[in-house]
């Protein structure tokens, strides 16, 4: 079938509206009916070129949510009308040893993932700036009742990619947690990790959305513009979660942490980090990474966010608007995720 979408035509051009191909849904496919569309920071790194070549032209978009049309014959997990998320992933080699522990998200052979790759079938993904997407039934996640959907499709990446580290390292009551910078990612931690039970501070560069933190659940706030912070706050977490995507000064922030803490990178700097060895061997600290989450850890958080009545907070566009949205999210002029309505796309 042939759908409407919002593509990049090359790296580096604007948006434009197009039709693109949908394969036909096989035995154990699922077609859903895009509602929502979340815009990630990723979307813009690769319709931009920043994180190498891609196939163009290249419809973007890893947070979507929609309506169930229609189910292959061999599946059982989902119903026509059900709501239905699909994130990042939307195939892996299912065989692996990281597959088969539920981490699909590290398969040993390779990802497939909801645009610019290269499917099982040959074929090259297509993304959610779309009015309809076809995946397979594996790799499509339940959408819990009590949740607004518009701002469920951010926590299909911007969710699970902080979720994961949280539960990894053991974010709950009695932790200390920080999380640097508050913005897609970051304001998505503080909420999560905050309904974990941990004490919650923010660490950005200024004290201009320190209200913003508060509210979303931050223990505390702090500018690390301010020399005087990693002086104050010295030794006192026990994870901490950094979420930007620039270059940062990763000695000065695990000095922050306790013996055995965690200075976790979920954000994707361009250029490579230093560190000092002696900062990790002198309180046995780490300094590690985490992805997003396999499909049962995001079903998995889902659950917990429709229990603790969590979701994104969200700005919802018109898919005519998403050059637009792409330069405010540049801007930092978001607070906190751009959501497309599927439906100006019709």
């Amino acid at each position: 079938m042939r759908v409407n979408a919002h593509a990049a035509p090359a790296a580096g051009e604007p948006l434009t509206p197009t039709t693109i191909e949908r394969r036909a849904v096989g035995a154990n496919d699922v077609l859903i009916e895009i509602e929502y569309a979340g815009i990630c920071h990723s979307d813009i790194h690769t319709v931009r070129g920043e994180w190498g070549p891609r196939p163009f032209p290249l419809v973007p978009g890893h947070e979507v949510v929609g309506i169930v049309r229609e189910v292959g014959a061999g599946v059982t997990t989902h119903r026509v009308g059900e709501r239905v998320g699909v994130g990042v992933l939307v195939n892996s080699c299912g065989r692996c040893t990281s597959c088969l522990r539920g981490d699909e998200q590290y398969c040993l052979e390779g990802t497939v993932e909801a645009y610019a790759s290269t499917d099982r079938d040959g074929t090259t993904t297509q993304g959610g700036y779309s009015t309809h997407v076809v995946v397979d039934a594996g790799y499509v996640l339940h959408v819990p009742d009590g949740i607004e959907p518009s701002t469920v499709a951010p926590l299909l990446c911007a969710g699970i990619t902080t979720y994961s580290p949280l539960r990894h390292w053991g974010a709950g009551p009695g932790k200390q947690v920080a999380v640097v910078g508050l913005g897609g990612l970051g304001h998505m931690a503080v909420k999560l990790a905050h309904a974990m039970g941990a004490e919650v501070t923010v660490l950005s560069q200024s004290l201009k959305k320190q209200e913003d933190g508060l509210r979303l659940g931050a223990d505390a706030y702090f500018a690390t513009s301010d020399p005087d912070t990693f002086t104050q706050l010295a030794g006192r977490f026990d994870l901490i979660v950094n979420t930007v995507s620039a270059s940062i000064d990763v000695d000065a922030y695990l000095s922050l942490l306790a013996v055995d803490g965690a200075l976790v990178n979920v954000g994707a700097p361009p250029e490579p980090l230093s560190v000092n060895a002696m900062t990790l061997i002198g309180r046995r600290r780490t300094f590690a990474g985490s992805s997003i989450g396999g499909i049962r850890e995001t079903q998995e958080m889902l659950d917990f966010c429709a229990e603790h009545g969590l979701g994104a907070d969200v700005e919802v566009i018109a898919a005519e608007t998403v050059n637009e949205a792409y330069e405010r999210v540049l801007a930092s002029d978001v607070r906190y995720r751009f959501v497309i309505d599927a439906s100006t796309l019709r």
